[in-house]
Parts: C-alpha cells; sequence; structure tokens
C-alpha cells in the first residue's frame, strides 16, 4: 500500500503539481486541494478593493469574469465589487451595467443591508433592480 502512496505522490511530484495546491494538466489543470484559480483572482480582487486599490482589484475581477469555469456565484461577487469600484469612481453606467449583469444572471440577487444602504451605489442598485422588474 505505501509502495502505491510513493509512486502515486512522485508522480504528482514530476509533474508539477504539489499536494497543497493545483495541478496543470496543460489543458485547463485538475484541482487536487487549494482553490481553483478563479477563486483565487476573486479573493486577490475582492482584497484590493478592500485595501483600496481598485484597478489592481479591477484587473483581478475582470480576469473571473473572462473565465470561462467562473461560477454564478463567482461571477456574481466579481460583478458586485467591479459595480461599487464604477460607482465610487463615477462611472454611474458602468456601475449600472454590472449590477444589470448580476440580475441576468440571478434576478432574485440583493445587497446586504449595510451595501444597500450605502449612499452611492445603494441608489444606484434600486434603480436598476426596479428596472428590472423586481
Amino acid at each position: 500500500m505505501s509502495r502505491w502512496l510513493m509512486v502515486g505522490l512522485s508522480t504528482l511530484l514530476f509533474t508539477g503539481c504539489t499536494v497543497v495546491s493545483t495541478c496543470d494538466d496543460g489543458g485547463g489543470g485538475i484541482r487536487l486541494f487549494g482553490k481553483d484559480q478563479v477563486e483565487q483572482k476573486l479573493e486577490i480582487g475582492v482584497k484590493e478593493y478592500e485595501d483600496g486599490n481598485y484597478v489592481t482589484s479591477t484587473n483581478a475581477l475582470e480576469a473571473v469574469l473572462a473565465t470561462k469555469t467562473a461560477s454564478r456565484a463567482q461571477k456574481i461577487r466579481a460583478n458586485k465589487y467591479l459595480a461599487f469600484i464604477s460607482c465610487i469612481s463615477s462611472h454611474e453606467k458602468s456601475c449600472r451595467e454590472y449590477f444589470k449583469n448580476i440580475l441576468e444572471v440571478n434576478p432574485d440577487f440583493n445587497l446586504s443591508a449595510a451595501e444597500a444602504g450605502h449612499p452611492i451605489w445603494g441608489p444606484v442598485f434600486q434603480s436598476v433592480k426596479m428596472k428590472a422588474g423586481k
């Protein structure tokens, strides 16, 4: 048994995989342990947003949206933070578009109470949601 375990671990190491990370097989990757690249980009985008680094955040979040393997939840979260960045950067049209994208994925989406009460993007979201018919 332990011989097969050693063979398996050796194979992972020779193919460039680590036990605590991701194994890229050259064809899109196979996740063994840890977070996939989309989730890593999303976390970077959110952290950079929280740190006030909006350009870096935008780049990471747009990369999430450009990834075909992003889940619905990941797309919603990326669009939400991109909407926030757009709104606070006085780009209301982009802010509205990101909120529209969210509602296309999930028409029942709502901001948290704290987010909805924000004086800049709260009213924009409510306006977009009302136009969407919800």
